[in-house]
């Protein structure tokens, strides 16, 4: 009961931040350029529309923007908004003498970070589906498309870049609970990104968790050039669970909190 309590409270600090605004921008960017593209070319979806892979060729015309830039930047701004909450108010020590221990106060910030992610892919999957099916109800002359959705393949690999991303939270909440300045983890965060997409082409390049969902999408989409000796999931899993480990550690260790 009291961790419910302590979830409801960083719940509701979250609306004093940007972070809310972020879930709806990264969800909604890229399906409504494409809905943008669409209805100004509206001519030429008729023939798009009848296509038996249809729903495959938009799923992955949308995801490339997302699982390369937009998924691990909203995570880098998303996680160090909400873990430097209390820096930004200098409210730590009077989150301390609150009756919670640390494990629920360090459990409760992540939980509302995970809770936020999975807000996005929801957002963003139903988002992918109106930009494909709004222009159908505005023009006459584009007919609802016939092929079926790949229910399966699409839940599959909504989970996959899901758990690519788990290291990003785990690792920026690690930096944004140790500076007060917002800009270090933002920062380091988007320096280990930009690292790894340079390096994408490198056979190790998996090592960078920041750029497992890009690897995921090229494995995916049939344009990975090489074969991964590693299951990215696994390896993902694995980075998260041991950065969340240190993480706390270090949090429940630190002399100064706040």
């Amino acid at each position: 009961m009291n961790f419910i309590n302590s979830f409801q409270s960083e719940w509701l600090k979250k609306k004093r931040s940007l972070a809310s605004w972020l879930v709806f921008a990264g969800a909604f960017f890229t399906p409504l350029i494409i809905l943008t593209a669409r209805i100004k070319n509206y001519d030429k979806l008729p023939a798009l529309y009848v296509s038996e892979d249809f729903w495959v060729r938009l799923w992955y015309q949308t995801w490339e923007s997302m699982a390369a830039f937009l998924l691990p930047i909203g995570i880098i701004l998303a996680t160090g908004l909400i873990a430097q909450i209390e820096y930004k108010n200098n409210a730590w020590k009077q989150l301390h003498t609150t009756p919670q221990n640390y494990a629920t106060i360090f459990f409760a910030k992540m939980l509302v970070i995970l809770i936020m992610m999975i807000q996005v892919f929801v957002l963003f999957n139903a988002a992918m589906y109106l930009s494909a099916v709004i222009p159908a109800l505005i023009f006459k002359s584009i007919p609802y498309p016939t092929a079926p959705i790949p229910f399966q393949q699409f839940l599959q690999e909504n989970l996959n870049f899901f758990i690519d991303c788990l290291p990003i939270l785990a690792l920026q909440f690690l930096i944004s609970l140790q500076f007060k300045n917002f800009l270090v983890p933002v920062g380091v965060g988007f320096a280990i990104w930009f690292l790894g997409l340079g390096m994408n082409a490198w056979e190790y390049s998996f090592i960078f968790p920041y750029i497992h969902s890009t690897l995921d999408f090229l494995k995916s989409s049939g344009n990975m050039k090489r074969e991964l000796p590693v299951n990215l999931q696994l390896l993902a899993g694995s980075y998260f669970v041991v950065i969340t480990i240190i993480s706390y550690i270090l949090y429940v260790t630190k002399s100064e909190k706040g």
